[in-house]
């Protein structure tokens, strides 16, 4: 049956369009613009030249970053903590996530454990204790400092157990009546039918690992122990003046080209992850999972 759609309807539709579209505009502008600058000459830049699309076509600024190895030595430590953050976060967070996700016939504590995670999320005893508590424990200046502090989020907590709570109940008793354990149920049931949003974790945890700058700057002692963030905000924010001379004796580099090239280099990797994990964020593969 055909629905005709009124005039209000209409321009809620044409205003809802056109809010999206620059918003995504203003989203979109500063990442073509760093991406032109990368790719323009020296000259150009300086003018102010260059907008969102390249003047003066040149690659000179990813070659010169390409042979810097303060950028390959950073980017390594990027990803093993990207490595070691994911896989902590995401073991304690299923871990914390499938008891908080039992009723209180089944977890009588629940309700206590669950006020303890939200108040630490409200509450935090600032930065100077955990930096002495990272200091006790022998973990600054080490790949651990910036894994640890951060391995129990509490607000994916809070997520994965409310999704828990919402598969039916069936499911468990089932589980439980074939002979099954609470680890098997997890492994074996939970997680499997919970893949979006162990997806949409994963993205956060990443995008949260990948762009943290401040807790290398904080735990790290030696520059070369930079995670990448911290290393191109060193760069971006203090500038070098040794390095920037030595741009400057290289024809079509600048400082600013030059950052911008490994801005861009950097923001590789998760544009890369993100379209393979976007799939299970609306797919509903609950759906049917119980037989009448």
């Amino acid at each position: 049956m055909y629905y005709k759609e009124s005039m209000s309807r209409r321009v809620f539709l044409v205003f809802n369009y056109c809010f999206v579209v620059l918003v995504s505009a203003v989203c979109i502008y500063p990442i073509l613009n760093t991406l032109a600058v990368s790719f323009s000459s020296r000259e150009a830049v300086a003018a102010g030249r260059v907008n969102i699309w390249p003047v003066e076509f040149q690659l000179d600024a990813y070659k010169f970053v390409i042979e810097e190895p303060k950028f390959y030595t950073s980017f390594g430590i990027a990803v093993i903590r990207v490595i070691l953050g994911l896989g902590v976060n995401m073991l304690m967070t299923v871990l914390a996530a499938y008891p908080l996700s039992k009723p209180r016939s089944r977890f009588p504590k629940r309700d206590v454990y669950m006020w303890i995670y939200v108040f630490t999320m409200l509450f935090s005893g600032g930065m100077i204790p955990v930096y002495l508590i990272v200091k006790a424990t022998h973990l600054l200046d080490t790949i651990w400092a910036l894994v640890m502090p951060g391995a129990v989020p509490v607000y994916n907590i809070i997520l994965l157990q409310n999704y828990f709570k919402s598969l039916p109940d069936e499911i468990y008793d089932s589980a439980r009546v074939d002979g099954a354990g609470e680890w098997r149920i997890l492994y074996r049931i939970f997680l499997p039918l919970s893949k979006p949003v162990l997806a949409t974790l994963v993205v956060f945890v990443t995008v949260a690992h990948w762009n943290s700058w401040f807790d290398g700057m904080l735990y790290m002692n030696r520059p070369e122990h930079y995670p990448l963030q911290t290393y191109l905000q060193t760069i971006v924010v203090k500038l070098d003046l040794n390095t920037i001379n030595d741009i400057s004796q290289v024809k079509n580099i600048s400082s600013q080209n030059s950052k911008a090239a490994q801005i861009i280099i950097a923001m590789l990797p998760i544009l890369c992850v993100y379209p393979f994990l976007q799939k299970y964020f609306t797919k509903g593969i609950i759906m049917g999972s119980v037989k009448g």
